[in-house]
C-alpha cells in the first residue's frame, strides 16, 4: 500500500497515524493493538534514540518521567499512562506545559479488589506462616494453627472510588460484612447505591474496623497514614491490607506495631522497596502474620490487556479531538 493511501479494508498507512512513542513493553496484544492504532514506535525501534526531543505522545507504564525529562520534551502534548497511578510521572512539571496526562481509573477494579480479599483471607488464616513452615520442611499440625473469621465483620475502606466501590462490593456480597467507609473528597451521598456506614474520621474508621484496607494515592498527605499511633486504636485482632502505594503505611512503625501486638496481620502488595527483598522485609515476615506480593494487585493477562489497550484508546480519543 502507497505511503498516505488507504488500502481497500480501511486500513490506514503508517504515515497518516499520529507517530506515539512506548517507553515500556505492554501487553502483546496491546503491542498490537497500538501497532495498529498509531505509528508506534517501541524501545527496539532505531527512530526510538532521542524521543525526548521527538515525541509528541508517548505511553507509559512502569517507567518515569521526572521534571528533567519534561523539560527535554519540547514538543510534548500528552501521553497515555498504563493503570491509576501517575507518581512516577512529574505531574506539576506536565501541568506547567499543559501537557496532558490519561491514565485509566476504574478498569484495573476489580482486580485489585480480588486482591484485597486474597491477601485478607491469606492473613486471616496464616497462610503465609503455615507455608513458610512446610516449605522448610518442618511439620505443623493443625491444633498449631489459629486464625480469623472475616464473614460478617467490620471493613474499614479508606478511599471510596473505583477499588473501594468493588472491595466493598465483594465483601459485603460474599461474606455479610459490614462497610465503614471514609474519604474527606467525596460528597456525604457517595455510593448511595451500597449500604454503609461512613467514617466522619480515619480514627473512626480505625477504632471499630476488623479489616482496613487502604485505597488512596501517594500524595504528601497520605504519607505514613497509617503509622503507630493509627495501629494503636486499632482492634488487636485487626488486619491492615494496603493494595494502593508503598509509604501509605509506616512500614518500621507497621513492624513495631505488630511485635507489640497492636493488630493481628497485614497483607502489603505494595511496599516502599518494590519489589520487596528479604533483606529489607525480613523482619517484617519473620513475625508471621504478614503476606506480601510484589505489586500484583493488576498483574494479570487480561486486566494488564485492558488497562493498556485504555490507555491507548484514550490517548488516541484526544489526538484525534485536537487535531481534527
Amino acid at each position: 500500500m502507497a505511503p498516505g493511501r488507504i488500502d481497500s479494508v480501511g486500513e490506514v498507512s503508517d504515515s497518516q497515524k499520529p507517530t506515539v512513542y512506548l517507553l515500556d513493553e505492554f501487553h502483546p496484544v496491546a503491542n498490537e493493538h497500538a501497532r495498529t492504532i498509531f505509528d508506534a514506535v517501541f524501545p527496539n525501534d532505531p527512530r526510538y534514540e532521542n524521543w525526548r526531543g521527538k515525541a509528541e505522545y508517548l505511553l507509559i507504564k512502569g517507567s518515569t518521567l521526572t521534571a528533567e525529562d519534561v523539560k527535554s520534551c519540547l514538543k510534548l502534548k500528552a501521553l497515555g499512562k498504563q493503570g491509576v497511578g501517575i507518581d512516577k510521572i512529574d505531574a506539576e512539571a506536565c501541568k506547567e506545559r499543559d501537557i496532558k496526562i490519561f491514565n485509566t481509573p476504574g478498569v484495573n477494579a476489580q482486580t485489585v479488589a480480588e486482591t484485597v480479599l486474597t491477601l485478607t483471607m491469606a492473613v486471616a488464616r496464616e497462610v503465609g506462616r503455615v507455608t513458610a513452615i512446610q516449605s522448610r520442611g518442618d511439620v505443623i499440625p493443625k491444633s498449631k494453627c489459629s486464625g480469623l473469621i472475616i464473614s460478617e465483620k467490620s471493613i474499614g475502606i479508606v478511599g471510596m472510588g473505583n477499588i473501594g466501590q468493588r472491595v466493598a462490593k465483594i465483601f459485603q456480597g460474599g461474606l455479610g460484612c459490614n462497610i465503614i467507609a471514609y474519604d474527606p473528597f467525596l460528597p456525604k451521598d457517595a455510593w448511595a447505591d451500597i449500604s454503609h456506614q461512613r467514617g466522619e474520621t480515619l480514627e473512626d474508621l480505625l477504632k471499630v474496623s476488623d479489616v482496613v484496607t487502604l485505597h488512596v494515592p501517594l500524595i504528601p498527605q497520605t504519607q505514613g497514614l497509617i503509622s503507630y499511633p493509627e495501629l494503636s486504636i486499632m482492634k488487636s485482632n485487626a488486619i491492615v491490607i494496603n493494595t494502593a502505594r508503598g509509604g501509605i503505611i509506616n512500614e518500621e512503625d507497621l513492624e513495631r506495631g505488630l511485635k507489640d501486638g497492636l493488630i493481628w496481620g497485614a497483607g502489603l502488595d505494595c511496599h516502599e522497596q518494590e519489589p520487596p527483598t528479604k533483606e529489607r522485609y525480613g523482619g517484617l515476615w519473620d513475625i508471621g502474620r504478614v503476606v506480601s506480593t510484589p505489586h500484583v494487585g493488576a498483574a494479570t493477562s487480561q486486566t494488564q490487556m485492558e488497562t493498556a489497550m485504555a490507555a491507548m484508546d484514550c490517548l488516541l480519543d484526544y489526538i484525534r479531538t485536537t487535531t481534527n
